[in-house]
Formats: structure tokens, C-alpha cells, sequence
């Protein structure tokens, strides 16, 4: 068991006890446990929660302690602060089997020369071309700030990939914050609730939509409306709305199509 799962599991230990939901820890522990381990003092002690929050899975010996149907994930309780917290699920994937709409690709073909490519970083900058948040959600979106690194009361550090803005027909004002992940990644309910969290601090006045995209192949993008449903005892991740979307040369989106799409909306 590498380092990091050795340091996570004995903190897990110490701390848990049958029947709770909450298993609060700090980074004072962190160090305990790497002393007691015998490992060498480990200089970015956040980077431990931090991968487990994002990046690796925990432990078998800890997620078998979970309820049936439950996962453990960690949350920032503060800073320097974290909880180990139940989620049904903690993490989802889009559904493959949705059918996309097709969209004309607007993406500059200089932009796709020099950011081609299906990672995060290309995933956003083509979103933002085409303006699929804005299609998604039927809201007049901007793009206010990418990679965003703060902190927020009660959780910690957080960070968001990007941060839309966004007024409907009516008036109403909306923040968009986004989680986009690569082919093949989850997305997480971590993520979603410091999104949250951010958006009720920083933004009191507008509605909060957190929005996850994914690329589902070069040119299809997938875009979940995410919601947390916090039942104290369990966290729950659930998909308000899923649409996917084909970018595509305008020559592939035939007449007949266009009129089939015209006759639904009348």
C-alpha cells in the first residue's frame, strides 16, 4: 500500500467508530500518523486530503466500513480541517447512451491547431467558443474567471475551473460554476459542494447552477446540471438535467434535419 493510503487508513482508524457518519479529522493528525508510520515528514501535508478528494479512491479497508449502497468521501470542514462524510453516490459518470444535438462547431480552426486534444483545458476553451453552456442551460452566460483558488468559510481551500455568469428573460441573475473533467473521469460530489458553498458565499444574490462537462469523444461534449442534497446522515449527488452535444461542420447538419427540429419547437 503506497504512502498516502497508509497515512489515510491509520487516520481513518483512530477516528472512526461503528455507526458514525461524520468522522472529523485535522492535519495535526496527518502528521501523527505519518510519524507513527515511520515516514519521512511529508512537506505539503494538503496534497494527502486533497488527492483523496479528487483524485484517488480511499482505501478498501475504509469504503468497506460504508453502508450498503454508501461511499466515504472527505470534505474541508475548515482549514486545516476535514471530515470523512457518507455519500450515496460520491462520484458519477455521464449516461453514454443519451442521443447528442448537433451543434455548428464555431471553434476557430487556429484555436483547435494549437489546443487540439481532449483534456480539461481544450474541453473548456471549445464550450466557451460555442457557447454550450449558454445552449445548455437557456441562459445569456459569461465566462468571468478560469482556475479560480480561494478559500470559503467552513470548508477551506477550494478551486473551481471556470465561472459563468448569467441573466435569463426575466431578469433573474445565475453563477455557472464548472467541473470539467477528461474522458473516462467522474465527477465528484466534493467538487460540486464547495461550488456550492463558493457560490452562496461570494455570489448571495444569484442562482447557483453548478454545471459538470465532459468530452465524450473529439467532438461530443456531455453537460450535467448537478445537485447535493445534504440529508445530514448521507450526501446525495443527483443530475438535475444531461444533455450532449456533437460539434460539427455546418455542412453535416443536412436541411431536413433542421426542418424536423423547426416543426418540434412550433
Amino acid at each position: 500500500m503506497a504512502k498516502y493510503e497508509q497515512i489515510i487508513e491509520w487516520v481513518f482508524n483512530q477516528n472512526h467508530q461503528p455507526y458514525m457518519v461524520r468522522v472529523p479529522f485535522s492535519r495535526e493528525e496527518l502528521i501523527q500518523a505519518s510519524e507513527t508510520l515511520g515516514f519521512e515528514r511529508i512537506k505539503n501535508l494538503g496534497d494527502i486530503p486533497y488527492s483523496f478528494r479528487f483524485r484517488r479512491e480511499l482505501p478498501y479497508s475504509i469504503q468497506n466500513t460504508a453502508p450498503e449502497g454508501a461511499e466515504w468521501i472527505i470534505v474541508g470542514a475548515g482549514v486545516g480541517e476535514y471530515q470523512f462524510r457518507l455519500a450515496a453516490p460520491g462520484k458519477i459518470q455521464p449516461n453514454p447512451h443519451i442521443k447528442p444535438v448537433k451543434v455548428p462547431d464555431a471553434t476557430p480552426e487556429i484555436v483547435r491547431h494549437y489546443a487540439p486534444g481532449t483534456d480539461e483545458q481544450a474541453l473548456l476553451t471549445r464550450a466557451r467558443y460555442n457557447r454550450l453552456v449558454d445552449i445548455f442551460t437557456g441562459i445569456t452566460c459569461y465566462s468571468i474567471q478560469n482556475h479560480l483558488r480561494t478559500t470559503v468559510s467552513g470548508i477551506g481551500q477550494v478551486e473551481v475551473d471556470e465561472i459563468y455568469v448569467g441573466v435569463n428573460k426575466r431578469g433573474a441573475h445565475f453563477v455557472l460554476p464548472c467541473q470539467a473533467k477528461s474522458p473516462g473521469d467522474r465527477f465528484g460530489i466534493v467538487q460540486a459542494m464547495q461550488d456550492i458553498a463558493l457560490c452562496q458565499e461570494r455570489y448571495p444574490n444569484a442562482i447557483c447552477k453548478p454545471i459538470a462537462l465532459q468530452f465524450m469523444n473529439d467532438n461530443g461534449v456531455a453537460i450535467l446540471e448537478l445537485a447535493v442534497i445534504d440529508e445530514d446522515e448521507l450526501l446525495r449527488l443527483n443530475i438535475v438535467e444531461e444533455k450532449h452535444y456533437e460539434l460539427v461542420p455546418r455542412a453535416q447538419i443536412s436541411d431536413a434535419e433542421l426542418r424536423m427540429l423547426m416543426e418540434n419547437e412550433l
